[in-house]
């Protein structure tokens, strides 16, 4: 009964994100378009802030109010490799030509910053335990400068969007009668508050589910409950794809693995029993250098553009972040805490 009931739990959570994620996505899709952002920049500010406030009230929540580090850290890292394993869905799913050629190479940008902030974040986590911890007060002094980082990155992605070869072949689609700004941004206001509520329960879901079948923390927090604050990266990417805006499916992706980034420096701020990052597991580190590594293979893929595919479904860059995905997964179930 016990476990049938933290699973409830769960699922409720996971039901209450899954519905109002939507929601949320839609209309800040609409804000960014009434605005006239342009695709890429709507996905990776816009679209990435609006799927990764699951995120921040999940971590916020672990952190400050569960006394859960490992599910904070679990989920937001885990997030980012979830993130970057849905790229193997877009392939499937693009079936007249690989995803790869179907997406701006200024993306490239974007997922560089991913494997220096991420790539940092796993050296954080296991330096921060062999005598490295700094801190003021019970905040570690990394994460200034994780936000610091955060704030560069949005700024050079933001001067590239401006760039005029880039803004000016963009279609913009008219906006209809029925499509107000303030309409708009009072229902994503609502579906922000729905989602704080199902994202401040999780964590304690999440605990409930690690007791109940007596797996690790770090296991549930990487896997389970990074997998139920993506489900609005999920809507919103397949359902950009089949828009036909590749690169707003891109951006919202990259763009909530640098949000997500932030969101541990939050994480950070709000546990006040000393430095998240010496609190954690170090197998979290295995989840970041696994993240930046598909981050990485991301960039070839962009670069290469690989025309290949394996029964004519996905290529080798799919299965390549697949299989790292799945390897970090299998490593965190033993040895994460």
């Amino acid at each position: 009964m016990a476990i049938v009931l933290a699973w409830l739990q769960f699922a409720a959570c996971m039901a209450v994100i899954g519905v109002a994620g939507p929601i949320l996505t839609r209309n800040g899709e609409r804000i960014a378009r009434l605005t006239g952002m342009s695709h890429s920049w709507a996905g990776l500010v816009m679209l990435a802030t609006a799927t990764s406030l699951p995120e921040l009230y999940t971590g916020v929540s672990a952190s400050a109010l569960a006394d859960a580090p490992n599910i904070a850290m679990g989920d937001a890292l885990g997030s980012c490799i979830f993130n970057l394993v849905m790229l193997v869905v877009l392939d499937a799913l693009s079936r007249d030509e690989p995803v790869w050629r179907r997406i701006d190479q200024g993306h490239i940008l974007t997922a560089g910053f991913g494997v220096i902030l991420i790539g940092f974040v796993g050296a954080l986590v296991l330096v921060a335990r062999e005598g490295l911890d700094f801190r003021i007060g019970h905040v570690s002094v990394y994460s200034p400068f994780l936000i610091l980082l955060y704030i560069v990155a949005m700024r050079a992605a933001f001067f590239y969007e401006r760039r005029p070869h880039l803004s000016a072949s963009e279609p913009v689609r008219p906006p209809q009668e029925e499509e107000t700004l303030r309409r708009s941004v009072v229902r994503y206001c609502l579906a922000a508050l729905v989602i704080g509520a199902g994202g401040a329960a999780l964590p304690f879901a999440g605990l409930a589910v690690a007791e109940a079948m007596a797996w690790k923390t770090t296991f549930v927090g990487t896997l389970f409950v990074a997998a139920a604050t993506s489900l609005p990266e999920l809507v919103v990417t397949i359902t950009a794809l089949r828009l036909g805006s590749a690169d707003m499916a891109i951006g919202n992706l990259l763009g909530s693995n640098l949000f997500v980034i932030l969101v541990i420096a939050i994480d950070d701020i709000g546990y006040s029993q000393g430095s998240l990052f010496s609190a954690v597991s170090p197998a979290h580190a295995v989840t970041a250098f696994a993240g930046a590594i598909m981050a990485g293979i991301l960039i070839v893929g962009l670069l290469y553009r690989p025309g290949n595919r394996f029964f004519g479904v996905i290529g080798w860059i799919s299965l390549s972040l697949l299989a790292v995905y799945l390897l970090s997964s299998y490593a965190i179930y033993l040895h994460g805490h």
